[in-house]
């Protein structure tokens, strides 16, 4: 992918001649990697295209040593991927099965002020001055030695992770795009009108934060799109169909930060478009991830059948992100659980948002009861887990602070 001056996140760089992809081994040993490298219209989607002489087929050999590193330390396990006949991800390093307990919310978690070209184009959002989060509590969580870009930045969104990972958290969920949604203030592009080019600088801000989340052991729930986006006019190729816009924006995600080692791709939050269109961007979405990490999509609770029952024999797809009452979480992550497992695909099924949407799982301080509390864990924690699920986000309802 194009990095400007292979320092965008210090230098806020838009140019260069920087070109940089990642690498995650699975193996140790030697590795040889020869680039290709080619122009023409549309290259970066559809491949092709006439090779750039004194580049394309340059190669490099390197030996990959094992890693050094400690649990939970991601870089410890492998990479965490589907696994054929299997309803939990494994990683690939040490066999493990990986179960989740973390937060679903902010779901504008990439709306922070400290990132490049990063405003509140309207709509709902925090209330602080400028619409932004500032995860201010959390500053005091920041370590020596923690990252940081441009100076000091990055401090309170690094230590808000740091704070989800010492309170026994291993999963976080957010937006990258949400333009002309609910929060109007993610988006992975220079220009959110111009669905063609991405913020080098941003982009690489953005992947300051996920890459110390894998030194946390903190799974990175990506959501591609949320529904006031996927349909509308500000949706990629502008009306849901799956074309050069949204091909681009798979493949961007894909080159950026598809090396990370525990993941999915969530291809939109409470998802409207048709089924043939989401069985495209299953398609589109795998075809750019070498990695071939777990690709799952979000729903409204009334619309289960209607958007998971079609996917149950699509090819790549791999799990379903439930949202349903906090009630019926148990019936409802067995339900595809089940299903799946029946259509000779077995999903990985995880309660990503459980309502009621004013509530969701109350914040700490805010629960009516401890009755109510408990009934919160057991309905759906141990339910989730209870139906085979992988795990739980949880979801803040909006009448609380930080939803």
């Amino acid at each position: 992918y194009f990095a400007a001056d292979g320092n965008a996140a210090e230098t806020g760089g838009t140019s260069g001649r920087v070109f940089r992809a990642h690498l995650a081994p699975p193996l140790v040993g030697p590795w040889t990697v020869t680039v290709s490298f080619t122009t023409g219209v549309d290259v970066a989607i559809n491949g092709g295209g006439t090779p750039v002489v004194g580049v394309h087929n340059l190669s490099v050999a390197f030996v990959i040593a094992p890693s050094d590193k400690t649990s939970p330390d991601f870089r410890a396990k492998g990479m965490l991927l589907p696994a054929a006949g299997e309803r939990y991800l494994v990683f690939n390093g040490t066999g493990e099965r990986f179960l989740k307990a973390g937060a679903d919310s902010p779901e504008n978690l990439l709306a922070y002020y400290e990132f490049d070209n990063t405003v509140d184009a309207g709509n709902a959002g925090p209330s602080t001055s400028d619409g932004l989060h500032h995860y201010d509590a959390h500053l005091a969580d920041w370590k020596p030695g923690d990252p940081t870009w441009r100076g000091d930045k990055g401090k309170r969104l690094i230590g808000a992770l740091n704070y989800l990972a010492s309170a026994g958290g291993n999963a976080f969920s957010f937006l990258t795009y949400n333009y002309g949604g609910d929060g109007s203030d993610v988006w992975p592009l220079a220009d959110p009108t111009d669905r063609s080019r991405y913020d080098c600088s941003k982009l690489d801000q953005w992947e300051v934060v996920f890459s110390h989340a894998d030194t946390l052991g903190l799974f990175l729930h990506f959501k591609t799109q949320e529904t006031e986006v996927d349909t509308e006019r500000f949706a990629f190729d502008g009306n849901g169909t799956v074309g050069r816009e949204h091909r681009l924006y798979f493949r961007e995600l894909a080159a950026r930060f598809g090396h990370h080692l525990a993941l999915n791709w969530n291809l939109g939050e409470e998802n409207t478009q048709t089924a043939v269109e989401r069985a495209q961007m299953v398609a589109a979405m795998a075809g750019y991830d070498p990695y071939h990490h777990h690709i799952v999509v979000h729903s409204y609770p009334d619309q289960q059948d209607i958007v998971y029952t079609p996917l149950l024999t699509v090819g790549n797809f791999t799990g379903a992100s439930v949202q349903t009452h906090a009630s019926d979480v148990h019936r409802d992550v067995l339900r595809w659980v089940q299903a799946s497992e029946t259509a000779g695909n077995p999903w990985v099924v995880a309660n990503d948002e459980q309502g009621s949407a004013d509530n969701g799982i109350y914040p700490d301080d805010a629960y009516p009861s401890e009755a109510i509390e408990f009934k919160m864990v057991g309905e759906v924690l141990y339910g989730t887990f209870m139906a085979g699920g992988m795990g739980v986000e949880a979801y803040f309802g909006y009448a609380h602070a930080h939803s």
